[in-house]
């Protein structure tokens, strides 16, 4: 007499195992961009956060035709008393802003640098400033001021930060 096949109940350990590896690939080639969208994120979010040193050179640009030479000509606390969920602190230097990273930033920003630098129509300080993030474009007939010394991965840039393309020719 011969016995009835009994129905397939459940997986054999290989199987589960290719499951989970095949997971386990998929989960690792995720985290990476997971990383770097946190990380401009958090960028952005600081970007927002200095607002007011902006206005505040800015106006001295405005009444006096020059930028501030530091934190304090600006008319702002020192840099290290300028602080954020993500900023240790932000110097001015010959009106350019100087992020520094740390607090909860992540990882790949903590004691990262990133330059804001202020652009202006020469001999028209009524135009208002243009900021120029990073390495970013600068608008036509507009010079910007000062030195860019980010050293943040153009990878975790938001896009408007980010190294103008040279043209090819």
């Amino acid at each position: 007499m011969r016995r009835p096949c009994r129905p397939h109940r459940g997986f054999t350990l290989i199987e589960v195992i290719v499951v989970m590896a095949v997971l386990a690939i998929l989960a690792l080639m995720a985290a990476p961009n997971l990383t770097d969208r946190v990380v401009r994120k958090q960028v952005a979010e600081t970007l927002e956060h200095v607002a007011f040193a902006r206005q505040a050179v800015a106006t001295k640009h405005a009444l006096s035709g020059t930028f501030p030479a530091d934190n304090e000509e600006a008319g702002l606390p020192p840099a290290d008393r300028i602080v954020g969920s993500f900023l240790s602190s932000v110097t001015v230097r010959d009106g350019v802003l100087h992020l520094v990273f740390g607090n909860g930033a992540n990882g790949a920003l903590a004691g990262k640098r990133l330059s804001l630098r202020p652009a202006a129509v020469p001999d028209y300080p009524q135009v208002p400033l243009v900021w120029v993030c990073a390495g970013g474009p600068v608008p036509d007939k507009m010079a910007v001021q000062g030195a860019d010394a980010t050293d943040i991965p153009a990878l975790h840039l938001p896009p408007n930060c980010r190294p103008a393309a040279k043209p090819k020719g």
